[in-house]
């Protein structure tokens, strides 16, 4: 799909080009990005990024919609919220083509900047760099990252986020994990999305959470429907309780 992480090259074309030389390309290419990465990191210092990932449709754009549509419920209904004031988010999008996401997005009122990849099939951390400029990030505390709908080539590149989200709808089965494995491996939560279809498709949950702790046993599973509403609340709980955290550790800098 794409000439930077080398995921559009043919076979023969890696062979002509060398396998040390391509290792040593894509080595390059990772820390450089790595070093963006560290810069965006102190960038959002004083809030919650999360990097969404998914593959294309499995409902990032939903969640997002929906979860920006209920801040205010969410910091209404937080013991934390007292602490910390409202959920004020900004969102940053990734797609190959067209702006149709960030507009949807738009319509809640929130900030939202739109990053158009062309052939690139995964954000970087210089992009989300420059895009982060148009937004006031002193004004939120919370940054949501979606990325570009694929479960291969974002696993490699770290934007700066605190918290990576892999998306996994019941629409596309329940071997996902076993199929992407790199990306599962590095997720801090997994979101089943779409449960309220998980009788329709015959969803086979148990044999979905069972992938999930062989390959993701660090990260924590919620299933949930951005459409219904079933299990936002703990979903909710747990941005609300990362964002009080990362509160905390900046008052606590602050303090010192």
């Amino acid at each position: 799909m794409c000439g930077t992480c080398g995921c559009g090259a043919s076979q023969q074309e890696a062979v002509d080009a060398g396998n040390q030389q391509v290792l040593h390309l894509h080595q390059s290419l990772l820390a450089k990005n790595d070093r963006y990465a560290e810069q965006n990191r102190a960038l959002f210092r004083h809030l919650l990024a999360i990097n969404l990932l998914s593959s294309p449709g499995a409902g990032k754009t939903t969640l997002v919609q929906r979860l920006l549509g209920d801040r205010d419920l969410i910091a209404a209904t937080s013991p934390l919220s007292q602490h910390q004031g409202p959920v004020k988010a900004g969102v940053i999008v990734g797609d190959l083509a067209t702006d149709r996401d960030a507009e949807r997005l738009r319509q809640t009122g929130a900030p939202v900047v739109q990053i158009t990849t062309g052939t690139l099939c995964h954000l970087e951390a210089d992009m989300v760099a420059r895009a982060a400029q148009a937004l006031t990030l002193a004004d939120l505390n919370l940054l949501i990252i979606e990325n570009v709908g694929n479960l291969v080539c974002p696993a490699a590149y770290d934007l700066g986020e605190d918290l990576r989200l892999v998306l996994m709808s019941v629409t596309e089965g329940e071997d996902k994990p076993l199929k992407y494995p790199t990306m599962f491996k590095s997720a801090h939560a997994v979101i089943i999305s779409k449960i309220d279809l998980a009788e329709v498709v015959g969803f086979k949950r148990a044999e979905a959470l069972h992938y999930l702790h062989l390959i993701a046993p660090q990260a924590l599973v919620f299933e949930l429907s951005a459409t219904t509403g079933e299990g936002l609340a703990s979903f909710y709980a747990y941005l609300e309780q990362a964002i009080f955290q990362c509160h905390r550790k900046v008052s606590s800098v602050q303090a010192s």
